[in-house]
């Protein structure tokens, strides 16, 4: 699509921010308007906009589809995006681990358990962790929490929390993540370390690399999209 507005600019208007181009308010896909709650991320969005070039092209808007999501997906059922979210936590990769004898096991209880035992700490519930690929449930107790926990997100925090949890696979590593103190590079590398095990034992190559890249910046995107929305 052909560029067709000069300028982008976030104003506030009733509910929060939005982005008017050339006078006129951005909507949603599916006809919304794109309403969002603080300064900074309206700044950003106007700011993609703008660094558009002529032929308009969708990799450059990194905060567009969160927003969107958030609106068109998230709000309308916070509920339904509530329990995908505990769909993560039932397979968690933090709580799935190698068998004691296997050499990337003691990597996993130094690097994981710290992390498990941040949010056990947060909630005061406890997580099953589970040697093997045979699947176990979490307590129910502890879903109960978790699920009461994030129902307090509204939809843009919801938005950021599923990309996330999805890309990490592991919704400890995504309610981590939005802590005030969240140390964003290890989480991220700690929900990579089955691969970055497998690297080291026989090398990486190209493709599985530039993979590696578009998840890491898709993971980082989003968290910056938290960090503007709690600013």
């Amino acid at each position: 699509m052909k560029r067709f507005y000069k300028l982008a600019e976030a104003r506030p208007v009733q509910g929060g921010y939005q982005v008017q181009l050339d006078g006129r308010g951005v909507k949603t896909p599916l006809g919304a308007q794109q309403i969002v709650p603080t300064g900074p991320i309206a700044e950003a969005l106007a700011a993609e906009w703008n660094a558009q070039p002529e032929k308009l092209d969708p990799a450059l808007f990194r905060f567009r589809d969160l927003a969107d999501y958030a609106i068109d997906m998230v709000a309308p059922d916070t509920d339904g995006t509530i329990a995908k979210l505990l769909t993560f936590l039932d397979t968690d990769t933090l709580c799935y681990r190698a068998d004691p004898d296997e050499p990337i096991f003691k990597r996993q209880i130094s690097v994981w358990d710290p992390v498990l035992a941040a949010l056990e700490n947060r909630h005061s519930v406890k997580l099953e962790r589970i040697s093997g690929i045979m699947h176990r449930p979490q307590p129910a107790e502890t879903v109960a929490a978790i699920r009461d926990y994030m129902g307090r997100y509204d939809a843009f925090t919801l938005s950021e929390l599923i990309t996330k949890t999805s890309l990490a696979a592991s919704l400890t590593i995504g309610l981590g993540s939005i802590e005030p103190d969240a140390d964003i590079e290890q989480l991220w590398s700690a929900a990579n370390l089955e691969e970055d095990w497998q690297v080291e034992q026989w090398g990486s190559d190209a493709e599985a690399e530039a993979v590696r890249q578009r998840r890491q910046s898709d993971f980082m995107n989003a968290h910056a999209f938290g960090q503007m929305l709690r600013s």
